[in-house]
């Protein structure tokens, strides 16, 4: 049975930081890439990061570069995301996603993961 669950969610203020962690179970994590997607209401899906298999390449959205961090532990079949100076327009459901590729980069979309998470929501305030 397939799960992907995240947590670290919360609500902080404009310039804070919180951190995401996603744990997958039942599925070859360790052979696959893994992305953090987000929504906002009113607001398409979009993709905030992913991280190859082995981690040696990440991509970040123009928006979250030099303010978001992510990582992943293969033997824990976890993956992370850092995120600092957070501001207002971060606010958004975030979503653990593992592809049925092993790489991901620019032209990832959410069709490339099968694999998702329900989500945890953070909330930044001006």
């Amino acid at each position: 049975q397939v799960q992907v669950v995240e947590s670290g969610g919360g609500l902080v203020q404009a310039g804070g930081s919180l951190r995401l962690t996603c744990t997958a179970s039942g599925l070859p994590f360790g052979s696959k890439a893994a992305a953090w997607f987000r929504q906002a209401p009113g607001k398409e899906r979009e993709v905030v990061s992913c991280i190859r298999d082995n981690a040696n390449v990440k991509w970040y959205h123009p928006s979250v570069e030099g303010r978001f961090s992510t990582s992943r532990d293969n033997a824990k079949n976890t993956l992370s995301l850092q995120m600092n100076n957070l501001k207002p327009e971060d606010t958004a459901m975030y979503y653990c996603a593992v592809s049925r590729f092993f790489v991901c980069g620019t032209s990832s979309s959410a069709a490339d993961f099968p694999y998702w998470g329900h989500g945890t929501q953070v909330t930044v305030s001006s």
